[in-house]
């Protein structure tokens, strides 16, 4: 018994988005969670950013800005980097 050709159900589209899924396993899933956590760094860091310049409790609104910042320039890279990769 020959077994049927998988191509052959499939269109060329769905074929090749199935393979680049195969190549690349949840791509979307990590571009939405790197758009989540940069878009809530980003934020935390304008949230912060003006605590530090209006200079309420500078000492802590400067350390949680720099973990901000840290988490966006993370995000950044990470997504860059998925980028390249495809």
């Amino acid at each position: 018994m020959i077994k049927p050709n998988p191509q052959s159900r499939l269109n060329p589209e769905q074929y090749s988005r199935l393979k680049a899924e195969m190549a690349t396993p949840y791509r979307g899933l990590r571009q939405f969670i790197y758009i989540g956590f940069g878009a809530s760094a980003l934020i935390g860091a304008f949230i912060f950013f003006f605590q530090v310049l209006a200079g309420r409790d500078v000492n802590h609104a400067g350390s949680n800005l720099a973990v901000q910042i840290g988490v966006l320039a993370l995000m950044i890279f990470l997504w860059r980097w998925e980028q390249k990769r495809s």
